[in-house]
């Protein structure tokens, strides 16, 4: 990924949701979902720049432009889709007119919790526990997020 995209990626996650700023949120675990957001898109990118060290020992360098089209297209980036998946249910909740209800945010986490902790899925759960075998970033990214899913406080 060039310099230029990865700050803007660094940006993006950076930024709060519209709803946090402009409308406020009406239960404390709102701070859950934009905490929880910002430390998704951490682990994403470090599970996205593992995959793609991955692809290109095999294939060759790729370009911003190349990496978009193989996380939307390739098998290999597929299981990486649930985490962006869940960000995007975020951002909806938390950009939506009407705030987001406790049973919202609750479904929400619970969502969060299903997935990293006995996903459905074999494909996720297997390639999800290999990246943390190898990877100590993914490790400590997950770390932050099983402390945040279980109520925990964050340093």
């Amino acid at each position: 990924m060039s310099e230029t995209a990865d700050v803007r990626l660094r940006e993006i996650g950076r930024r709060q949701p519209r709803s946090m700023t402009a409308m406020g949120c009406l239960f404390s675990n709102c701070f859950a979902i934009v905490t929880l957001r910002r430390n998704l898109l951490h682990l994403h990118k470090t599970l996205l720049d593992m995959e793609r060290a991955d692809f290109e020992r095999l294939s060759g360098r790729l370009t911003s432009g190349e990496l978009l089209q193989l996380v939307i297209n390739h098998a290999q980036f597929a299981w990486l889709r649930q985490i962006s998946a869940l960000v995007v249910q975020m951002d909806e909740m938390l950009s939506a007119e009407e705030p987001a209800t406790k049973s919202d945010v609750d479904n929400l986490l619970d969502q969060a919790r299903l997935l990293f902790n006995s996903p459905a899925d074999e494909t996720f759960r297997e390639k999800y526990q290999a990246a943390l075998q190898r990877e100590p970033a993914a490790v400590m990214a997950h770390a932050e997020i099983a402390k945040l899913l279980r109520g925990e406080k964050q340093k």
